[in-house]
């Protein structure tokens, strides 16, 4: 089993709550830290790329880390999200995180110039090497159009403060081949929610996911009953939220898991360009998935009992 105990099952890669202008909702963002905390997720990812970390500016980026880590107050972990397609600029971030008191940080492969895989390796040993904080690797190539190859992620966990990697490729003969080649308490964590209960399975340590922003509690059980073993009951529980794992990906990410947070009354609409609300067309497909896990039903509950204490 893996030592980095804190990582282990299901780590969300939260939203950043806005306002309809944009404007980021930082006493929206207080109430997603506790809902996590009351659910038992095992850390927070805070401006990754379903906070929507490509368009905040750099000092919105570490306000957003800041805030978040004082309001944990230590009570989760915090993942910062410091990846950049500049060396430099991915170095000064993560030191930054590490100066506001994150508990590791999240670097996405570099997006857009398409480095070789020799480039992959000497971007993330410079970081490594350059700021003292546990670093867990992010393959996405959906998003980043490059793809860092096993080989390269074995050569890099064998650096003291690389943790582990967030595989998102969704390919499943890839944690195969992590599990092979790479040293035992290498953190394997997938970044894919379809395909997460075989990633698990297979001899993974857990995922950064963006239907934890959902169900956390639900996604929690998914999560440990697959990396304990207990294979029927991690798939009879993951059945539940197929649905969801597929949904939440009808736009682009974080355009339908806001709309689902909406509706369940943990944020505003708010949304920023290039993204937008998630389409009219798409709406009644995520609120059905909702109601069939019964969130909305509990909302209506919530707000039946709110409104019978206002008016006596």
């Amino acid at each position: 089993m893996n030592n980095n105990h804190s990582f282990i099952g299901s780590n969300v890669a939260l939203i950043t709550p806005m306002f309809a202008d944009g404007a980021v909702d930082y006493e929206a963002l207080n109430h997603l830290i506790d809902f996590h905390i009351d659910s038992g997720t095992s850390s927070i990812v805070s401006v990754g790329t379903t906070g929507e970390s490509a368009t905040v500016g750099v000092k919105e980026h570490l306000k957003i880390i800041d805030h978040t880590v004082k309001y944990a107050a230590k009570r989760i972990p915090i993942i910062a999200g410091t990846g950049a397609n500049s060396t430099s600029e991915a170095i000064e971030l993560t030191q930054e995180a590490l100066n506001l008191g994150a508990d590791a940080c999240l670097l996405v492969t570099p997006y857009y110039n398409k480095p070789t895989q020799e480039g992959l390796f000497q971007h993330f040993k410079l970081i490594a090497e350059s700021v003292n904080i546990d670093q867990i690797l992010y393959n996405v190539p959906g998003r980043t159009a490059v793809d860092m190859s096993v080989d390269i992620t074995s050569r890099l966990a064998e650096i003291p403060n690389i943790i582990g990697i967030k595989d998102a490729t969704g390919d499943l003969s890839v944690i195969e081949q992590l599990v092979a080649k790479c040293p035992e308490n290498f953190l394997l964590l997938t970044g894919d929610d379809a395909t997460a209960v075989d990633f698990l399975i297979a001899g993974g340590h857990g995922g950064i996911s963006v239907t934890a922003n959902v169900v956390p509690k639900e996604l929690q059980k998914v999560y440990l009953s697959a990396i304990a073993g207990n294979i029927e009951l991690a798939k009879n529980l993951n059945s539940k939220l197929e649905s969801f794992h597929k949904n939440l990906f009808l736009e682009a990410n974080p355009i339908p898991v806001k709309w689902a947070l909406h509706k369940m009354g943990k944020c505003e609409k708010g949304i920023r360009l290039p993204l937008l609300e998630l389409s009219n067309e798409f709406k009644s497909i995520i609120e059905n998935d909702l109601k069939e896990i019964n969130l909305l039903w509990k909302l209506s509950i919530m707000w039946l009992f709110f409104l019978l204490a206002y008016w006596l």
